[in-house]
């Protein structure tokens, strides 16, 4: 945001808000003043491209990937907030655990208090934020090289962003509907609500009465001539938000259901974890295109839910705010997590409990928990679709010997509208896979320590197949089995050599 971007009190009076403006630029100047005396992008795992193409916006470019990342991967652009670094973000918002389960590169642009006082993103300004221009630029010069770098998918590249971060991620998705396949808008403003500074604050303290259709019109004019199919759209917002109050999320609906040409009716509603309500709006074959998320009760900042459960991620602090996992719940929206790109209706929720059964050398075995009102389930291979069952269980056949495969399951209800997918779960055949597998007992630290693993931020992951063992330390024990040259699974329930 622009001056008098930090979170404060609802004014109850013009004296009282005058009062709070100048008490919180005040906050803002001393945070920035912190800011520039650290050292950016410092977090471990975080490393720096210093040359990575045109860069019209003078913006610095920060990138993580998980070992052994496989060609056609996603990729996930994240824009922090003002008075923020790449280096907060990358700590904080979670979306580094998702990368290391999931598979897919992190690219973290940052800004700098050269470009703005308060080290913003300049979602504000016409000459830094529209098509081929300044930081927008500057961003998309940033995907063509972790493309090539990675050999990433394309057609599978994403943007996120807080406050003023989630207003450039708007003018991004506005901008290069032909670049990113999906966004989310954190806290942030619909795109080109203001074209210059002084426009600024009338978009984040006051709602803007265009029309949806005039909302709309703002992106197609983004990119002249452009179609489609235009990007899915998450948008977070919190009710106690006086930074940029809640209408912007209400307008961000408004504006992404118009250019999708569906209503703003939901097409469904649901209640999530941390007083979150999820109202989703789907497009012609039953997907959500555009997901709105409302959290009661909660100010200016990216939501969070430190734990180590599946759906729980990020660190508190400030902009980080205690409520859900918003980094877990967009990511399985675009389809990170192996599923469908949409995430199903949200009208059936995910099945609860998916696990793995059993085990042959050319087989795996699931189930999971019926869900109310589902007429099927699809399982879900590796984010293929492998197989229909109108039971809580499945068998996969023809599959490799010493493999591990990765499985989620959605629910379909009667008309073939298909639900939000379960967490995945990891299936291991039995076997060697062709050649004899060995097996290594030990402590975390000596597992990273023979190369059998690595640690990321104080987190173990197995080489290969990146399965989560736990804290780096000398505590926790695992057996791990290699299935091929430099590929391994985890193997506590047993491990046949």
């Amino acid at each position: 945001m622009p001056p008098n971007s930090a979170r404060r009190s609802a004014p109850r009076a013009a004296t009282a808000a005058l009062l709070g403006v100048l008490a919180l630029l005040a906050a803002c100047l001393t945070a920035v003043a912190t800011v520039a005396t650290a050292v950016p992008a410092a977090a471990a795992g975080l490393t720096q491209v210093t040359s990575f193409g045109s860069n019209p916006g003078n913006l610095a470019m920060y990138e993580y990937a998980p070992a052994n990342l496989p060609a056609g991967a996603p990729v996930v652009v994240a824009l922090h907030g003002c008075t923020q670094t790449a280096s907060d973000y990358f700590a904080d918002s979670g979306w580094q655990k998702y990368a290391d389960m999931w598979g897919f590169a992190l690219v973290f642009p940052q800004t700098s208090s050269a470009n703005n006082s308060l080290s913003c993103f300049s979602w504000f300004d016409s000459t830094k934020d529209t098509r081929g221009k300044g930081e927008a630029a500057s961003v998309v010069s940033m995907v063509g090289k972790a493309v090539s770098q990675y050999g990433s998918d394309s057609h599978r590249v994403y943007v996120t962003g807080l406050s003023a971060g989630g207003g450039m991620t708007a003018d991004l998705l506005a901008d290069y509907p032909d670049v990113f396949a999906g966004g989310s808008v954190d806290s942030g403003l619909p795109s080109q609500c203001a074209t210059t500074q002084s426009q600024a604050s009338s978009c984040q303290y006051s709602p803007v009465s265009d029309t949806p259709a005039q909302w709309g019109d703002k992106v197609r004019s983004s990119d002249p001539g452009y179609n489609g199919p235009w990007p899915r759209v998450a948008i977070w917002q919190g009710t106690s938000d006086y930074t940029v109050v809640p209408a912007n999320g209400t307008e961000l609906r408004d504006q992404w259901t118009n250019v999708w040409g569906i209503s703003q009716t939901p097409s469904g509603t649901q209640s999530l974890p941390g007083g979150t309500t999820l109202t989703t709006y789907n497009d012609a074959t039953g997907k959500p295109a555009v997901e709105l998320y409302s959290i009661s009760g909660m100010g200016h900042g990216l939501a969070v839910d430190p734990g180590s459960a599946t759906e729980q991620c990020g660190a508190t602090g400030a902009y980080f705010l205690d409520t859900i996992c918003s980094s877990y719940y967009t990511a399985r929206f675009w389809g990170l997590d192996g599923s469908n790109p949409g995430g199903g209706t949200g009208t059936l929720p995910a099945p609860a409990g998916l696990r793995v059964t059993g085990t042959t050398d050319t087989t795996a075995a699931l189930s999971w928990t019926a869900v109310s009102g589902a007429a099927s389930y699809t399982v879900y291979r590796g984010g293929t679709r492998v197989g229909s069952t109108t039971s809580a269980s499945y068998t996969d056949t023809g599959l490799t010997a010493g493999t591990a495969y990765t499985y989620t399951v959605a629910a379909v209800d009667s008309s073939g509208t298909t639900g939000a997918s379960s967490a995945p779960v990891t299936a291991t055949t039995t076997g060697s896979g062709g050649g004899t597998p060995k097996c290594f007992t030990d402590n975390n630290y000596n597992q990273v320590a023979a190369g059998r693993a690595h640690q990321t931020s104080g987190t173990v992951y197995a080489n290969g197949s990146n399965q989560n063992m736990g804290l780096w330390n000398v505590f926790v024990t695992h057996t791990l089995k290699e299935t091929s040259d430099g590929y391994y699974v985890i193997a506590d329930s047993g491990c046949a050599a």
